[in-house]
């Protein structure tokens, strides 16, 4: 299924729709199975390479995604963390907001641009870790290296209200920051393939254009997601949040390989609006992967291909207490 899914994102023509995933997909009984604390597995190499590999050991879905979070790149531009080591199952988010505003970040940032993401926090150790999951199941899973779009990196540095404020009042500084942005994320997926990524999935969850609008995402998010996707240099799947369904046709201007919606989306609608570029979708990882019954699992499954997916991913991150039985039951292994 590696190969084909490889072939599915080089834009071959293959004879089944698998099913498999770019976004986090760590479980609660994998951790368990390798013995790790999930905290610990976002500062430890060898911990975050075993909990990516862990859900394709207990299930057969081929697909790992690291990092395990998605704020390594906020990190890298100066953000503290936090890690809730006292809380089991939680992820980490921004401690605290690097800029007031867009204003304010274009006035710190290095003049010329600056290529030197790829070595800041923790982005060599995620490199790290991509190798050592490429070493262990990369025979027969593909590795998605997962980046926040640029938008979504914006929101984790500054602060929202001032930042909507700008971009009615200054939208020339906020879209200058956003390409900024594009360029430093760049780097960064690129050093994901570098390290024996597959494919690079931009999760643009703040950005899309199912939460700022349409207009919002035209004018300020086309241009750096076609910005980063042109300097990425490998397969790349574009993940959006909402319903999407009147924005596919832009959506497809981005330069993914494919987009990736979530369960809100009529994926007949989507399937149609899209020519040259892949569907991928769209089971609801809460209502269904993390709460339904069997048949319901199935059900969607069997729905997402009859309306056409290239291939059949979760809506989103996986619910880190999803049962493993839904998974193989989504992948048909049970």
């Amino acid at each position: 299924m590696r190969e084909k899914i490889l072939d599915l994102l080089s834009g071959k023509k293959i004879d089944s729709q698998p099913v498999f995933s770019g976004l986090i997909h760590i479980t609660a009984e994998g951790l368990e199975r390798e013995g790790l604390i999930f905290h610990e597995t976002h500062k430890d190499a060898e911990k975050m390479a075993k909990a990516a590999a862990s859900t394709f050991k207990l299930t057969g879905m081929p697909s790992a995604t690291l990092p395990l979070d998605l704020c390594a790149p906020a990190e890298a531009l100066g953000s503290e963390l936090i890690f809730y080591e006292g809380d089991e199952y939680q992820f980490p988010q921004v401690k605290k907001l690097l800029f007031e505003s867009t204003s304010q970040m274009a006035g710190l940032l290095p003049a010329g641009g600056d290529a030197g993401a790829r070595q800041r926090g923790r982005i060599p150790l995620i490199c790290k870790a991509i190798e050592l999951v490429k070493n262990d199941i990369g025979k027969e899973a593909v590795i998605s290296g997962l980046i926040p779009g640029p938008y979504t990196l914006l929101i984790y540095v500054c602060k929202v209200q001032n930042l909507f404020r700008e971009m009615k009042k200054e939208p020339a500084i906020v879209a200058n920051a956003l390409l900024y942005l594009a360029d430093f994320l760049a780097d960064i997926g690129n050093a994901y393939l570098e390290a024996g990524a597959d494919f690079i999935t931009v999760h643009e969850m703040g950005g899309s254009p199912g939460f700022i609008g349409p207009a919002k995402f035209e004018e300020f998010v086309l241009a750096p997601l076609k910005a980063l996707n042109g300097k990425l240099n490998g397969p790349k799947v574009l993940s959006v949040c909402g319903n999407t369904n009147s924005s596919m046709q832009v959506l497809a201007q981005c330069g993914a390989n494919a987009i990736s919606v979530d369960q809100l989306n009529d994926l007949a609608a989507s399937r149609a609006a899209l020519k040259d570029v892949l569907l991928f979708g769209n089971i609801d990882p809460v209502e269904t992967l993390s709460r339904g019954w069997d048949a319901q699992v199935t059900e969607s499954v069997v729905g997402a291909k009859e309306a056409g997916v290239d291939a059949v991913w979760p809506g989103c991150d996986l619910v880190i207490q999803t049962p493993i039985k839904n998974i193989k039951l989504m992948t048909g292994s049970q």
